[in-house]
């Protein structure tokens, strides 16, 4: 125990040697090679033009409407992922007939269909919302389906032979069989999230952090946009950070060298 304490406080300690190197190097290597402020503010700039946004630019509210539509998106794209895949990979036929469609669905650009759903539901969150649970879909989709596809065909034999229901045998067989591969997804799905988000937003957005990248690119404000940037990279790591403690509460009992990571 007082091992894994040491090595946790040695990581922690390391990472944050890290940090504090890429800071400074960020601080004072720009002015050292002659580069413009105006193309490569420092730390110290961008967080007075965080303060500045926090008080003038309503930084709060378009931070949280960005991070609602992440977290809406997500769990949308997540529960329609599960419940395709689920019934893909218990139904070849159904996998047959709908899998050309889901596949050309994927492949199309999903940039492309932003401004079909702003033209079809205007300048709101829903066009948002339905960026992300294009994006987030597929790979959630993709592990669940080959999850069911990989259970043990004999395990499946014996349930019937002990005249198991069809929800029994996914409750006792297939549900334990997908939680790896699905967090696996999730994982995949919560930073492909505020892609999504911030696509939507580029496009037809008159809110959220998407909008003030936009602006600050317009006005051309560096710090502006480095500062949205740093926000939705910190949406995504606490999505990110949230599955992953989801993901170890409910495979606790499954060694760690079995967990699905990326």
């Amino acid at each position: 125990m007082e091992q894994r304490q040491s090595l946790s406080a040695g990581v922690i300690a390391a990472s944050t040697a890290v940090m504090l190197v890429f800071l400074a190097a960020w601080q004072w290597l720009p002015a050292l090679f002659e580069v413009p402020v105006f193309m490569l503010p420092p730390p110290t700039r961008v967080w007075s033009e965080f303060l500045r946004m926090w008080q003038a630019e309503d930084l709060l509210r378009h931070t949280s409407i960005t991070a609602m539509e992440t977290i809406v998106g997500f769990v949308l794209g997540s529960l329609l992922g599960l419940i395709i895949g689920f019934v893909l990979g218990v139904s070849p036929r159904a996998e047959t007939v709908l899998s050309p469609y889901i596949l050309a669905l994927q492949i199309a650009p999903k940039v492309a269909f932003a401004p079909l759903f702003v033209m079809w539901l205007g300048f709101t969150v829903y066009p948002k919302i339905l960026v992300v649970i294009l994006i987030v879909f597929f790979p959630i989709m993709v592990n669940v389906l080959t999850a069911i596809r990989t259970v043990d065909p004999d395990m499946i034999n014996l349930a019937r032979s002990f005249s198991a229901t069809r929800w029994q045998m996914f409750r006792m067989i297939e549900y334990p069989a997908t939680m790896a591969p699905l967090f696996s997804g999730l994982r995949i799905g919560a930073t492909l999230a505020v892609i999504g988000v911030v696509v939507g937003e580029l496009v037809g957005g008159n809110t959220g952090l998407g909008y003030l990248l936009i602006y600050g690119q317009g006005q051309g404000n560096t710090a502006m946009v480095f500062v949205t940037i740093i926000l939705l990279t910190l949406i995504g790591i606490v999505a990110y950070m949230a599955v992953a403690f989801a993901e170890a509460r409910v495979l606790h009992y499954m060694p760690r060298a079995q967990h699905f990571s990326v």
